[in-house]
């Protein structure tokens, strides 16, 4: 292949990974986002939220906050014209972290002590661990995968 082609074809599959996020109002959410969000936290005000779409998929981010003023994400993915949520994130102190995940963290040999917690709960049970160093707020430091009791550093960015 010449290397104009693979340019070319790089180019492409760049474009398709990339994700366009689009600002969305919360009165102007579909009813199907909010009723999915209301019956898990019928309490939650809806603040804000994002239309993303990347890799044929369609999430929305909607954030908000819960009577006590905590504050709580919810990612929502298109499934057959219907969304489902696929991550709850919030976030935590890191020594309210369960004692795994902060063994995992600590025997991984990179050393850290995160700044910021975020709290990822998945619709099959798992929960991840974004961990964030000091002066790095943009991207984890590491992330910690905690199921069954058992907590592993992974070693990719976990898709959600």
């Amino acid at each position: 292949m010449s290397s104009h082609v693979l340019c070319a074809l790089a180019l492409a599959l760049a474009a398709f990974a990339e994700t366009k996020v689009t600002p969305v109002a919360a009165k102007d959410l579909p009813v199907a986002v909010v009723a999915a969000i209301k019956a898990v936290a019928p309490a939650m005000v809806i603040q804000e939220a994002e239309l993303k779409e990347r890799e044929g998929r369609r999430y929305y981010d909607v954030e908000g906050v819960m009577p006590d003023g905590s504050e709580i994400e919810f990612d929502l993915l298109e499934e057959n014209s219907r969304w489902r949520i696929v991550e709850t994130q919030r976030d935590i102190a890191w020594r309210d972290a369960p004692k795994p995940v902060r063994d995992a963290a600590a025997a991984s040999g990179k050393a850290i002590t995160p700044v910021r917690v975020i709290e990822s709960t998945q619709s099959d049970g798992m929960v991840i661990y974004e961990l964030f160093a000091a002066g790095k707020p943009k991207e984890p430091s590491m992330e910690v995968s905690l199921k069954d009791g058992r907590a592993k550093v992974l070693a990719e960015v976990w898709p959600h």
